[in-house]
């Protein structure tokens, strides 16, 4: 993606932490435009609509009734609102820009995503594979489950929102620089046959080949690419502002590379960055660095 290709980008906040149960993630859509979005990609010259925040209420008194969907009502609600105002963004040939609040959304997106696109691959980087079910998740925690309700698979209300009977397959779908999976997430993507690059993937390939494979997987017979990109992928390091943390991920530069090559490749269609969590970072740095990758992606480049 570079201005070239599509000069139009609409930024969607979506400050929802329900899907973590952790404070700190609202907050991150306004750490992120702190941090200098729109400017940065003003100055690799694009147009920008932000359409600023999706309301997500978070009383702290409420009671969770389901401890295996917590607050799922809200999650419903807001998901189905980010999926309309994605869909409405791609009906306008522009580049929705979606920035977390906790990988739950990841729902909302690629729901508005498959308003438009009937085949898309998604590369998905994270520490976690978030392919959970309520019947497998250890915590009941919703955005521990947003790639499997994405690829058909979870509870009915997840499933229905958008509307659409269309789903991601499973074929076209790549996770990168995983480190950590519940046993119920671990058969799954083995029954699916999900290409999984862990970070020992990474260590023996490198980050070029792992990106050169990814790609390949996420075009083949597709018609756009969606990258969701949970900050806990990057080396708590680099990026300490996140709520779950494992430590042995992605160095600053493996990072940027893997948006350096999807920016060259010009496939990229749509995208989101989630999970800053500003309660847990460092002078910002999390959202700096999610500023400084969304210009990678989006095609800043030295020269």
């Amino acid at each position: 993606m570079n201005p070239t290709v599509n000069r139009q980008i609409s930024i969607i906040g979506v400050p929802l932490d329900l899907g973590a149960d952790r404070r700190g993630v609202d907050i991150g859509p306004s750490a992120i435009r702190y941090a200098g979005l729109r400017e940065r990609l003003q100055r690799i010259g694009y147009e920008i609509d932000d359409k600023g925040d999706i309301l997500a209420h978070r009383p702290d008194s409420w009671q969770v009734e389901e401890p295996a969907l917590k607050y799922l009502d809200e999650i419903e609600r807001v998901n189905s609102e980010l999926c309309r105002i994605v869909g409405e963004e791609l009906g306008k040939d522009r580049f929705p820009l979606v920035l977390g609040g906790d990988h739950s959304i990841a729902i909302g997106t690629i729901s508005g995503v498959l308003q438009h696109k009937k085949k898309p691959g998604v590369i998905w980087f994270d520490a976690h594979g978030d392919i959970n079910t309520m019947e497998t998740s250890p915590t009941g925690n919703i955005h521990g489950m947003p790639a499997a309700v994405s690829l058909g698979i979870g509870h009915e209300r997840l499933l229905a929102i958008g509307g659409s009977a269309v789903r991601l397959r499973p074929e076209n779908f790549v996770m990168i620089g995983i480190r950590d999976l519940d046993p119920g997430e671990k058969l799954l993507l083995k029954e699916l046959g999900i290409a999984v690059y862990t970070m020992h993937e990474i260590d023996i390939l490198g980050m070029a080949k792992v990106m050169q494979e990814a790609m390949s997987i996420v075009t083949k017979g597709t018609d756009g690419v969606h990258i969701s990109f949970d900050m806990d992928v990057v080396d708590p390091l680099h990026a300490p502002g996140v709520g779950t943390p494992v430590v042995g991920g992605l160095t600053y530069r493996e990072s940027h590379l893997a948006m350096e090559l999807l920016s060259a490749a010009n496939i990229v269609t749509s995208a989101e960055f989630v999970e800053v969590n500003t309660v847990l970072d460092h002078q910002n740095a999390t959202a700096k660095m999610a500023v400084a990758l969304m210009g990678s992606l989006l095609g800043e480049r030295l020269k």
